[in-house]
């Protein structure tokens, strides 16, 4: 997830405005390639510690919130079924902090 949030962000910093003009829809963009940067520093600090729910509740919280946003943002008629999608995904990442917290 490391390597694709950089190529994503990358992507969304030199390419997208090509394809984009809204502006809120690039800092979207934006927003969803920082999570994902941060989130995969905290699925490896979950991996180092054996927090294997943490790790999973993470990896798929930022697939399906980063995902659903760059999906968003590249076409947002043919993708609008995944409108609910995002907010889900913030809650799994929640989820995910917190179960890093247990025992």
């Amino acid at each position: 997830l490391g390597a694709s949030g950089v190529g994503l962000g990358a992507f969304g910093a030199h390419a997208l405005r090509s394809r984009v003009s809204d502006e809120q829809q690039l800092r979207s963009w934006e927003t969803a390639s920082r999570y994902q940067l941060l989130h995969s520093l905290a699925i490896l600090f979950a991996a180092t510690r054996g927090h294997t729910l943490a790790g999973t509740a993470l990896v798929a919280g930022t697939v399906l919130f980063s995902g659903s946003i760059y999906a968003l943002v590249l076409d947002r008629e043919r993708f609008r079924f995944l409108g609910p999608v995002t907010p889900l995904g913030g809650v799994a990442m929640i989820a995910g902090w917190l179960a890093m917290i247990a025992p």
